[in-house]
C-alpha cells in the first residue's frame, strides 16, 4: 500500500527524497520505495524518519482498517 502521509509529510517540509534519505541514512531509492508501498522498514527507521518529519508513528505508518 503506497504512504501518500510520509510523501506528504516530507513534502510539506519543502523536501526532496534524497533530502530526507539524506538525513536518516539510506539511499533515495529506499525512501522512493517505501512511499511507493514496495518496501516495509525496520521500526528503527520509521522512528528515524518520524523523527526527521516531527510526526508520530501512527501519523506517517498506521494502516486503519
Amino acid at each position: 500500500m503506497k504512504n501518500l502521509r510520509l510523501k506528504a509529510a516530507r513534502a510539506a517540509l519543502d523536501m526532496s527524497q534524497q533530502d530526507l534519505a539524506d538525513k536518516v541514512g539510506v539511499s533515495r531509492q529506499t525512501i522512493n520505495a517505501i512511499e511507493k508501498g514496495d518496501y516495509n522498514p525496520t521500526i528503527k527507521l520509521c522512528l528515524s524518519i518520524c523523527r526527521v518529519l516531527g510526526k508520530t508513528l501512527d501519523e506517517l505508518f498506521w494502516e486503519e482498517e
